[in-house]
C-alpha cells in the first residue's frame, strides 16, 4: 500500500543521514590523526635542535650537522603541512557536512509530513463519501417500507382516509429524503474520485520526487565531500616536495672534505716534527752525546726522563676514571728502586730511570717527544682544574693563536658596541642640549665618561692580546717552507716561552716536571672531559705511612722524604710498587712502596 511505501521511504531516507554522520565521523578521527601526527613530529624536531649556548653548537658548525639541522626544520614544515591538511578537512568537509546533515533532517521531516497530511486528508474523504453512502443506502430502504406501508393502508378497506393520507405524506417525505440522499452521495463521490485522483496523480507524486531529489542531493553532497578529502591532501603534496627536495640538497650539500679540514683546523698543534735521532755506538765504552736535533732532555742534567706516549694514551682518556687517569698522569712508569742494603739509605742513587736508560733510550725518545709541550702550571692546577694563563700559552701554538684571534675579535665587538652606546648618548646629549625642556645634558656626561673609560681599557687589551698574537704568529712555521720544520728550529724558537715558565715547571729538587705536558694534552680536545677536573676535591687520604729509608723524589711524579718521617696515604700500591703520599695540601707524590711503611683506615674506601 501507499502507507507502506512511505515506511520504506522513511527507513532508507533514514538510513542515507546515518551513512552522511558516519562519513563525518570517519573524517573528525582523520583530522585529529593528522594533529596528533603534526605534534609529535614537532616535538621530535624541537627535541633534537640544538640547545642554545651549549656544545652543541659547536658541532653545527660542520656540513653534515648543518644538514641535519636543516632536517629538523623541514619536518618542522613537514609537520605544519599536516595540521593544513586537519584545518582543511575541518573547515571544508567536516563543518560543511554537519550543517548539511542539520538542513537534510528539517527538509526529509517536512516531506514525510506533507505525505501524511495528503494521506489523512484522502481517508478522511473516503469516510465521508462512506458515510453518504450509507446514508442514501438507509434513506432508500426507509422509502420503501414507506411506500409497502403506504399500500398495504390503501388496500385496507377497514381503514379510515385519514389514515391512508397520513401514510401516502409519509411515504413521499421517505421517498423525498431517498432522493436528497442519492443527490448527496453523488456530489460525495464525485468529490472523492477527483481527490482521490489528485492525491495519487498530484500529490503523492510530488512527494515523492522531492524526497527523491533531497535523496540524489544526499548522495552526490557525500561524493562531493569524498573528492574534497582526496583534494585536500593533493594540495599539500607540492609543499611536501619541497620539504622533502630540501632534505635532500641538505644531505648533497654534506662535504666531507670540509668538515675533515675543520677538524684539523680545531685540532693541530703547530708543533714541529722532531729531527732525526743520531746513531749510538754502543760498541765503544764512551758516553753517548746528545744532538740538538735529538729528541733527549736537553733542559737539565741530561738526564732522560720516561714519560708515556702522549698519544696513545689520550685515545684512552675518555674511558679512564678520573681518579685513574690522575694515576697515569702522575706515577713513574718505571719499576721502583729497591730498598737500600746500607745504613744510609741516601747514598743509594735515586735514578729509577737508568736502568730504563740504558735499555730502552729510543722508547724514551719517542715517549719524550710525545708528551713535550709547553709547561705552564703545575700538576695542582690541572689536578684541580685551575684556569689556564691569561695569554693561553698552556696551549699548542696553532691552538693558541685561534684562542687570541677570538679573543681579540671578542674584545673588537665590545669595543664597537660602546662606542655605539657612546654615540647614541653623543646625540641625546645634543637633542636636550638644543631641547632642554626634553632633559638635562648633565645628567649622560657620568655614563659618557664610564664608556670612554671602557673603550680605553678595551683597547688596552687588544693591543696586549694583539702583541700575544703577534709573538704567535711570528713564532709559527710557514706551511711552505720545509726547512722550519726542523726541530732545532723549534727549540730556538722556544726558548724565551721555556725561559719565561721556568719557575712554574721546577720541582723543588730543580729538575723539571712535565706535569703540564699532560694538561695541556687534556685542555687540547674541546671535550666535556676537559670540564670533569673543574671541581674535583683532593683525594682523600686512606691512612698513613712511615718513611723506613731517605728517598730523593727527583722524577716526574714522586716525592722526597726522610727516614722516619710520617706521611698520609692518598692512594696504595696499584701493583706497580709505587704508593701516592702527601705531606701538606701542596705537597703530594709517588714514593717506592718497599721505602714506607703504611697503616691503612678500616673505614676507608
Amino acid at each position: 500500500s501507499l502507507q507502506d511505501q512511505f515506511d520504506n521511504l522513511e527507513k532508507h531516507t533514514q538510513w542515507g543521514i546515518d551513512v552522511l554522520e558516519k562519513y563525518i565521523k570517519f573524517v573528525k578521527e582523520r583530522t585529529e590523526i593528522e594533529l596528533s601526527y603534526a605534534k609529535q613530529l614537532r616535538n621530535l624536531s624541537k627535541k633534537y635542535q640544538p640547545k642554545k649556548n651549549s656544545k652543541e653548537e659547536e658541532e653545527y658548525r660542520y656540513t653534515s650537522t648543518r644538514a641535519f639541522l636543516a632536517t629538523l626544520n623541514e619536518m618542522n614544515d613537514y609537520a605544519g603541512q599536516h595540521e593544513v591538511i586537519s584545518e582543511n578537512m575541518t573547515s571544508l568537509i567536516t563543518g560543511e557536512l554537519t550543517r548539511y546533515v542539520q538542513e537534510l533532517k528539517q527538509e526529509r521531516k517536512s516531506h514525510f509530513h506533507d505525505g501524511r497530511k495528503a494521506q489523512q486528508h484522502i481517508e478522511t474523504c473516503w469516510k465521508q463519501l462512506e458515510a453518504s453512502k450509507r446514508r442514501f443506502e438507509r434513506d432508500c430502504k426507509e422509502a420503501d417500507r414507506a411506500q409497502q406501508y403506504f399500500e398495504k393502508m390503501d388496500a385496507d378497506i377497514n381503514v379510515t382516509k385519514a389514515d391512508v393520507e397520513k401514510a401516502r405524506q409519509q411515504a413521499q417525505l421517505r421517498h423525498q429524503m431517498a432522493e436528497d440522499s442519492k443527490a448527496e452521495y453523488s456530489s460525495t463521490l464525485q468529490k472523492f474520485n477527483s481527490e482521490q485522483h489528485d492525491h495519487y496523480y498530484t500529490h503523492i507524486p510530488n512527494i515523492f520526487q522531492k524526497i527523491q531529489e533531497m535523496e540524489e542531493r544526499r548522495i552526490v553532497r557525500i561524493g562531493e565531500s569524498m573528492k574534497t578529502f582526496a583534494e585536500v591532501d593533493r594540495q599539500v603534496i607540492p609543499i611536501i616536495g619541497k620539504c622533502l627536495d630540501e632534505i635532500t640538497k641538505a644531505a648533497e650539500s654534506i662535504d666531507h672534505k670540509n668538515d675533515s679540514q675543520l677538524v684539523i683546523e680545531a685540532f693541530k698543534s703547530g708543533f714541529e716534527p722532531p729531527g732525526d735521532i743520531d746513531f749510538e755506538d754502543f760498541t765503544q765504552p764512551m758516553k753517548r752525546t746528545v744532538s740538538e736535533s735529538s729528541l733527549s732532555n736537553s733542559r737539565g742534567d741530561g738526564k732522560s726522563e720516561p714519560k708515556f706516549g702522549g698519544k696513545s694514551k689520550g685515545k684512552l682518556w675518555p674511558f679512564i676514571k678520573k681518579n685513574k687517569l690522575m694515576s697515569l698522569l702522575t706515577s713513574p712508569h718505571q719499576p721502583p728502586p729497591p730498598p737500600p742494603a746500607s745504613a744510609s739509605p741516601s747514598a743509594v742513587p735515586n735514578g729509577p730511570q737508568s736502568p730504563k736508560q740504558q735499555k730502552e733510550p729510543l722508547s724514551h725518545r719517542f715517549n719524550e717527544f710525545m708528551t713535550s709541550k709547553p709547561k705552564i702550571h703545575c700538576f695542582r692546577s690541572l689536578k684541580r682544574g685551575g684556569a689556564g694563563p691569561e695569554d693561553f700559552s698552556n696551549l699548542p701554538p696553532e691552538q693558541r693563536r685561534k684562542k687570541l684571534q677570538q679573543k681579540v675579535d671578542e674584545l673588537n665587538k665590545d669595543i664597537q658596541k660602546e662606542m655605539d652606546q657612546r654615540d647614541a648618548l653623543t646625540k641625546m646629549k645634543d637633542v636636550y642640549i638644543k631641547n632642554p625642556q626634553m632633559g638635562d645634558a648633565a645628567s649622560v656626561d657620568h655614563r659618557l665618561a664610564e664608556l670612554g673609560q671602557n673603550i680605553e681599557k678595551l683597547r688596552l687589551e687588544v693591543q696586549k692580546f694583539e702583541g700575544w698574537l703577534a709573538e704567535v704568529e711570528g713564532r709559527l712555521p710557514l706551511r711552505t717552507d720545509q726547512a722550519r720544520r726542523q726541530s732545532g728550529l723549534y727549540e730556538a724558537q722556544n726558548t724565551a716561552a721555556v725561559n719565561s715558565c721556568a719557575q712554574d715547571r721546577e720541582s723543588p729538587d730543580g729538575s723539571y716536571t712535565e706535569e703540564q705536558s699532560q694538561e695541556t694534552e687534556m685542555k687540547v680536545p674541546a671535550t666535556d672531559f676537559d670540564d670533569e677536573f673543574d671541581d674535583e676535591e683532593p683525594l682523600p687520604t686512606i691512612g698513613t705511612c712511615k718513611a723506613l729509608y731517605t728517598f730523593e723524589g727527583q722524577n716526574e711524579g714522586t716525592i722526597s722524604v726522610a727516614e722516619g718521617e710520617m706521611l698520609y696515604v692518598i692512594e696504595e700500591d696499584k701493583g706497580d710498587g709505587w704508593t701516592r703520599i702527601r705531606r701538606n695540601e701542596d705537597e703530594e707524590g709517588y714514593v717506592p712502596t718497599s721505602y714506607v711503611e703504611v697503616y691503612l683506615d678500616k673505614n676507608a674506601k
